[in-house]
């Protein structure tokens, strides 16, 4: 075995994700509260002992039309956002319900917070508020979510010196269909 064995998943699970963003990537039938758990373990292994990830996961299982490499990529990337915002300490709180057929995801955090006037803004290709980066995470976050029809992704408060809290809503799913 190579010295470069762990490493080698992960590259192609990178590159796997970024094939399937300029294409239709293939959904399937997705069980949100077990893809947010497995993405929630993988994070808390990369990030400070000094931010802690709470899940408060419906009861219910809830299903979405969904890719789930893609989906995966969509929590990691709302953490490290957040992470970066409480500048490496904080909590970081995943919740989940269903209400009139749609499936609700809030991401929170007790970071900085966004101003109002940016809620639209930060969804564009190019934003950032970091020295480094390419300001592309919450623009592939959104055309993620998007890529299944009826879903949306928004900032649904902030306050500033706070924190923020996105919500992803999808459809909801029978397990059967």
């Amino acid at each position: 075995r190579s010295t470069l064995f762990p490493y080698t998943t992960l590259f192609r699970s990178i590159a796997d994700r970024f094939s399937k963003i300029g294409s239709d990537p293939a959904l399937k039938l997705l069980n949100v509260n077990e893809a947010i758990r497995s993405a929630c373990d993988y994070m808390s292994t990369r990030i400070s002992s000094k931010i802690r990830i709470e899940t408060l996961l419906s009861d219910q299982s809830l299903f979405v039309m969904m890719n789930e490499s893609l989906f995966s990529w969509v929590i990691e990337n709302l953490t490290k956002n957040a992470v970066d915002a409480m500048e490496g300490q904080g909590t970081i709180t995943i919740c989940t319900g269903s209400r009139k057929q749609r499936v609700w995801i809030d991401v929170t955090d007790t970071g900085k917070g966004i101003p109002k006037s940016r809620f639209q803004t930060i969804f564009n290709p190019g934003y950032t508020t970091k020295k480094r980066g390419w300001g592309l995470g919450l623009s592939l976050v959104r055309r993620i979510v998007e890529t299944t029809p009826g879903s949306e992704i928004y900032v649904k408060s902030s306050e500033i010196g706070k924190g923020t809290t996105f919500r992803i809503e999808m459809r909801l799913r029978s397990p059967s269909k």
